[in-house]
This record gives C-alpha cells, sequence and structure tokens, in this order.
C-alpha cells in the first residue's frame, strides 16, 4: 500500500483527458482498471467453471497461504499460489472458455470510471498485469478495446495447465512489468500516459513521458497517475464500447472470499434439496404443485389472468403460448400457473430432462415443415408452449423470435416469464444441460413470475389481420419485452453461442448408418 501523501504520482482525477487521441496509454488491471484490488473472485470463477465445488475448496483452502505469501514474502509469490489453485490440471480451452463466457460479465461489472476516463480517451491503449493473460484478455479486448495485453503466461503440458507459470517471464510485478513492456515496444519507444495503484507499479509508471515543447526545445516529462483505493461507482454498462449481452457460468454473485465459501458450504444442501424439488415437479399432480413447490421454498408469482382450459371441438384447437426464455423450466412454471401441463416443443433436451420433466416436451428438428407439422398436430390436442428465442437470455434483453409460430395459429397468448436466484445460474450454454434444472432449484428460494398478456387480438394475427408471422413475431416480441422493461435485439442463438461456445449451438444427430 502507498502512504497517503508519499505518492510520485498525482490522482488520476487531476489527468485532463483531452486531446489524447494520438497517445499510448499503459495501465494495470486489479485496482486500476478495475475498482477491486483482490483478483480472487476472478480466480474462483475459472476455478468453479474448469473444476467445479471441489476446485473452489482448494482455492478457498489455500487462499490465507497465498495472502500471507503476498503480503510476508511477494507480491508474485501470492499470485502464483493463487494460479496454481485455479488452474493446476485443468485444460487450457477450458481456462479460455471461461475467460470468454464466464470473465466478462464480473469484469464489466468493476471497471472503475476515472481510470476508464483517460483510459478511453487515449488512441492505443495497452493493459500490463500480474493476472493470467489467457484471463484478462477477452474481456479487455473485446469489451474495453484494448490494443495490447501483456499478462502472466501459464505453462502447459500436452494442453493442459501446470499450475506454474512461464520460467522466462514469471509472474509480472515490479521490474517484470517493465521488461514485458520494453519487449513489446522495442527499445528507445515509450509509452505516454501510465495508470497504475501500488508500489509495484512505480517501475512501468516511470517509463511513460509526453512531449512538451519548452522555450528553448521538445522535452519529455514523466506522465502517469495513481488510481486511489476509494470508493467509486462502476462505469454503466452503456458507457463501454461493448455490452455484455451473453454470458455463462453457474455463480450468479460476484465470488468474494465469504461468497465462495457461503456457496461451497451450501453445495451438498442445495444439491440434495434440488433433488427434493425436482422429485416433487416430477411426481405431484400438476394442479397440486403451486403449493408444494411453496412449501419447498420456491417462490411462484402469477400476474394477469391465465387463459381457461380450451375446449376442442371440430375446428377448434389450443391456445399457443409465446413465452420468453429464462431456463429450462419456464414452460413447467408455465404449467404450474394455470394448474394443468401444457406441452412444449424445445430444440435440445437432454434425455435425463425429458425423463424428468411433468410436462411432455417434443423435440423439433429444425426443418420448417417437420416442425410445423409437429407444432399443428399438439395444437390439435391442446394447449401448447413454445419460445421463439429459441434459447435462454440471462440480461435484460429477448432475442429475436423466430416466426414459425405465428404461421402456425391465430390463437396466440404471449406469456413474459421471469426467474431470480441468488447464487446458482440455472441455464448453460457450455456444461451439462441435464444439470441445469438442478442448478436453478439448488438455490436457497429461487423466484419465478409468470405474466399473461392478453390473447393476441385478430388484427394483429396473420389470419384475422392479414400479418405477416415476421410482424407478428415482433409484435410479440415487443410486447413480452414491455412488460418486463427489457429491450428487444436482433441477436439469434447462433450469436450467443458463437460469443460462449464458439460454435452454432447445433448438436449433429448420430449416424445411424455407424
Amino acid at each position: 500500500m502507498v502512504v497517503a501523501g508519499d505518492e510520485p504520482f498525482p490522482a488520476v482525477y487531476k489527468c485532463d483527458a483531452s486531446r489524447r487521441g494520438d497517445h499510448t496509454v499503459v495501465s494495470g488491471l486489479d485496482g486500476t482498471l478495475l475498482r477491486s484490488r483482490s483478483a480472487f473472485p476472478y480466480y474462483a470463477l475459472v476455478a468453479f467453471d474448469t473444476g467445479g465445488v471441489l476446485r473452489l475448496a482448494l482455492l478457498l483452502l489455500l487462499a490465507p497461504l497465498a495472502a500471507a505469501l503476498y503480503y510476508v514474502v511477494s507480491e508474485a509469490a501470492g499470485v502464483q499460489v493463487l494460479v496454481f489453485a485455479a488452474t493446476a490440471g485443468a485444460r487450457v480451452a477450458d481456462i479460455e472458455s471461461a475467460a470468454r463466457a464466464v470473465l466478462p460479465r464480473f469484469y464489466a461489472a468493476d471497471v472503475h470510471p476515472e481510470a476508464w476516463r483517460v483510459f478511453a480517451a487515449c488512441g492505443r491503449r495497452w493493459v500490463v498485469t500480474a493476472t493470467p493473460r489467457v484471463m484478462a484478455e477477452p474481456f479487455l479486448r473485446d469489451h474495453l478495446g484494448a490494443d495490447a495485453i501483456v499478462g502472466t503466461e501459464l505453462a502447459t503440458w500436452r494442453g493442459r495447465a501446470t499450475g506454474l507459470v512461464d520460467v522466462r517471464r514469471g509472474v509480472l510485478v515490479g521490474e517484470r512489468k517493465v521488461e514485458a513492456l520494453r519487449e513489446m515496444i522495442g527499445e528507445g519507444k515509450v509509452p505516454n500516459v501510465g495508470l497504475g495503484d501500488r508500489r509495484s507499479d512505480y517501475a512501468f509508471m516511470r517509463l511513460c513521458k509526453v512531449g512538451q515543447l519548452t522555450h528553448l526545445s521538445p522535452v519529455l516529462i514523466d506522465e502517469a497517475y495513481l488510481v486511489p483505493g476509494t470508493a467509486v461507482d462502476v462505469v454503466g454498462a452503456d458507457k463501454l464500447p461493448k455490452p455484455v449481452v451473453f454470458h455463462d457460468g453457474r455463480l450468479v454473485q460476484r465470488p468474494t472470499p465469504l461468497a465462495a465459501l457461503i456457496a461451497v458450504a451450501w453445495f451438498p444442501v442445495g444439491f440434495l434439496l434440488s433433488v427434493v424439488r425436482v422429485a416433487a415437479g416430477s411426481l405431484v399432480p400438476m394442479p397440486w404443485q403451486y403449493h408444494v413447490y411453496r412449501a419447498l421454498g420456491v417462490r411462484i408469482t402469477v400476474r394477469g389472468a391465465p387463459p381457461p382450459r380450451p375446449v376442442l371441438t371440430s375446428g377448434r384447437t389450443g391456445a399457443l403460448y409465446a413465452c420468453s426464455h429464462r431456463t429450462l423450466v419456464d414452460p413447467v412454471f408455465l404449467s404450474v400457473a394455470l394448474r394443468r401441463p401444457v406441452s412444449v416443443v424445445t430444440y435440445s433436451l437432454s434425455r435425463l430432462s425429458e425423463i424428468l420433466s411433468p410436462i411432455r416436451t417434443v423435440r423439433l428438428t429444425r426443418d420448417r415443415a417437420t416442425d410445423a407439422a409437429a407444432i399443428k398436430r399438439l395444437l390439435a390436442g391442446g394447449d401448447v408452449a413454445v419460445c421463439p428465442e429459441g434459447t435462454t437470455c440471462r440480461e435484460p434483453f429477448l432475442l429475436r423470435f423466430s416466426a414459425l409460430f405465428a404461421e402456425l395459429t391465430d390463437d396466440i397468448v404471449p406469456v413474459a416469464t421471469e426467474c431470480r436466484t441468488s447464487m446458482f445460474h440455472g441455464n448453460t450454454a457450455r456444461g451439462w444441460k441435464a444439470m441445469d434444472p438442478f442448478f436453478f432449484f439448488m438455490n436457497p428460494s429461487p423466484q419465478y413470475t409468470v405474466t399473461f398478456l392478453d390473447k393476441l387480438p385478430a388484427e394483429h394475427t396473420c389470419g384475422g389481420g392479414g400479418k405477416s408471422s415476421h410482424e407478428v413475431a415482433n409484435h410479440v416480441q415487443r410486447l413480452i419485452a414491455s412488460a418486463l422493461s427489457y429491450e428487444c435485439t436482433g441477436f439469434t442463438r447462433k450469436d450467443k453461442y458463437r460469443a460462449l461456445a464458439g460454435n452454432d449451438g447445433v448438436v449433429a444427430a448420430p449416424n445411424k448408418g455407424t
């Protein structure tokens, strides 16, 4: 820590960020670009994503040792312990995947406003950090517009992290940051503005110089700023170059040491509780499930007027419920709100989820004609639930609605579903989807809100109003977004899976000839 009044550099709020378009800024990460000086939560996220609760428990056990080494021996020694606990034995591809899909949401919620003001004003943006480069680079490049990132390099063997760091550079602290910077920019060149927050940053901050014209000749003077550790508000998501729309991982809260300890301690209890809740949903008759779930700590709120059971006569079909998609159990809670089971169509569902589902599930093939015929058959037998987004989204956005449902019936009821969890997310793009309902029900008191909107009037349908299917789908999307105070987007399932998993989110059917 730096003693107040002993700082060799001014505070960052004194920096004039105007006319910096041709300047190069070099910034630290933890405590500088980020408000928090501790990188523990980010190592915890990687640990849980790559190794589950056991690796997170290991990280917690070694965290006191890391803290002691950090303050008594050296900063590098403390970082090395965190690196070992979070990455030893993990596949490098899994670490990269966690950095791309999990960390950005938490990094984005921790950006320091004053450091970002200066960083964003400069035309070339570099970051030098003790954090492993593989963890920090995706967020810094994609969301903060960094041009170059120099970080600690992990040692690997056969595609797995050894838990050690590259011996050539070691952990990037102090003079090692200077060496790495000089290696990147070359001798004789210097960045213009430096941003740091601790004594070990002084070495690279002294490299930063800006030219000034005096009455004699141009001279280079030091220009670097310290980011104080005082509490500040986070930068708003709308102020960042690219907001985080998609993210993955199971942990809801930022895993500080206390939050991580609570999650580890609750995990076995929560899993047993989830088994009981899932079993209750599978075995208890639908009319009773509302009260059973309430007794088991699941809070269910129903708004609007649930439509009555359809009367199926010649030429009449069931209603089609067009739902926003937050988790795999959206249609289940729709059925709970209606007090009767509703069939649901889905693009991908694990075999285990099909077995445990208390409602009928029908797989779609992504062939438009085949899927339309399947949904029409279901409608002939009763109500059907569809999630036109095709995949879940955790943030307050609605993905683009597929227009297929609007072509099949004029009896369309928009339904806004919303869930709140305090510990674990009940959906994933990269993990084992069969565990989605279990993770949702592992939360101490998960909450679901089902809002029934008015049935679409005839003039807003394809058959009665002559609207195109895309017009109807967009209208339903806007209605649900308005009810939830969400934002409509044009993003699709492919956009989500390309961002989080590096694929289109389509599982190839098995080859029956093999």
